[in-house]
């Protein structure tokens, strides 16, 4: 077997699981119970008072 089939044949199957649980790692990661702080900081930064040209 060349070293293209061989990698050929990881792609196809362990690394599709490798890149399909990685993705749904960082889909959930938001919504994990200690991230609720951090998200609503996040998401009112755009709002915090700015000095600069005001």
């Amino acid at each position: 077997m060349s070293t293209y089939d061989t990698l050929r044949h990881f792609a196809d199957g362990i690394g599709l699981v490798v890149m399909f649980a990685i993705f749904v790692t960082l889909c959930a990661w938001p919504f994990r119970p200690g991230a609720k702080k951090h998200n609503r900081t996040a998401a009112n930064s755009i709002f915090e008072e700015n000095d600069g040209g005001e």
